[in-house]
């Protein structure tokens, strides 16, 4: 059994708490952290957390708190907080984290302002820590039932990736270990934009054949910029690449997808912003996605496109004429 047996999970929304049953699914002390103390008081009297899943009463024994000191006990740490958190989150537990503590960061986002993936947040403010990311094709709520889910678990040690990965495995849930700490980061940030695009596409009712046309050219700005960061290819293929952006572009259970299916729909960029109270992250990954592209000189023309909508300076219906009127290329073309 690996080390890590007390697992503290920072974020009591649906994929915390999905995340903290799947660790006390795997035989370790499950310790799930929330800001909000009625759902804390709703897991420790109930079995359930009614506000982020409301149909699920778990058997599963989590200690839930409001207390941010339960991060001392922690084998490993389990981020599971917005992206743009990220740092306030890690500048609260650092007195309470112990050194050399692995500290996985579960979001799927850049920095707004820095365009810094969220390891390099993580080793300006923990640099005690390891630092590792959990991503992959996965809904909340299918690993809360306990459907069957595969991840990636990547950390830059490979002893430290294994264990994590032997500490999270429970019957249902499979995680494959990884060292490429970038390919993994920049799959789970951009798949995100690519499925507002996809969303679009659906809402506009523009037919199957277009939803995958965009997925597939959205992999390819994907492989790009992953490949210009240092990212490897087996990574972009795998599951917290293409098998992450085939699951977010289908499927409305994801809020991206969400987010743009009713854009596509007509409703208004800033009735959305907050779609039903939750994030839809790829709306502040997508400028930066377009600013690391620029860096790294690589061609994003989807995620350009959704920014450009965002920002209110491209309808939907220009941004769909404006990328089927791009200049013809080889397909192999990288641009």
């Amino acid at each position: 059994m690996s080390g890590y047996r007390t697992i503290v999970v920072l974020g009591g929304g649906s994929w915390g708490t999905a995340l903290a049953l799947t660790a006390a699914r795997a035989g370790r002390e499950a310790i799930l952290w929330a800001r909000d103390a009625d759902v804390v008081a709703a897991i420790r009297s109930r079995q359930q957390n009614p506000a982020y899943l409301p149909s699920i009463t778990f058997d599963e024994v989590l200690e839930a708190t409001t207390d941010l000191a339960a991060v001392s006990r922690a084998d490993a740490v389990l981020l599971v907080t917005p992206a743009q958190t990220t740092r306030s989150m890690l500048a609260a537990i650092r007195p309470h984290l112990k050194p050399g503590t692995p500290v996985v960061l579960c979001a799927k986002g850049i920095e707004r302002g820095t365009g810094k993936l969220l390891t390099e947040i993580l080793e300006d403010e923990l640099p005690q820590a390891h630092p590792a990311v959990l991503s992959g094709p996965s809904f909340a709520e299918d690993v809360a039932r306990g459907l069957p889910t595969a991840v990636t678990v990547a950390a830059r040690d490979g002893a430290v990736a294994d264990a994590l990965a032997q500490a999270l495995a429970a019957p249902s849930f499979r995680p494959y270990a990884s060292t490429d700490l970038v390919g993994v980061q920049v799959g789970g940030a951009l798949k995100n934009v690519l499925a507002i695009a996809c969303g679009a596409v659906v809402g506009r009712r523009l037919g199957a054949s277009a939803q995958a046309a965009l997925t597939a050219r959205g992999f390819a700005e994907l492989s790009r910029l992953g490949a210009a960061m240092g990212a490897r290819p087996e990574t972009l293929t795998g599951l917290s690449g293409l098998g992450d952006l085939v699951l977010t572009c289908s499927s409305p259970q994801s809020r991206n997808f969400s987010f743009g299916l009713h854009l596509g729909e007509g409703r208004p960029v800033g009735d959305l912003v907050t779609l039903g109270g939750k994030l839809a992250e790829g709306v502040h990954t997508a400028r930066i996605a377009v600013e690391l592209g620029r860096r790294h000189k690589v061609s994003l023309p989807i995620c350009e496109t959704v920014a450009a909508v965002l920002d209110g300076t491209l309808t939907v219906d220009d941004a769909l004429t404006a990328l089927m009127s791009r200049p013809l290329k080889r397909e192999a073309e990288q641009s």
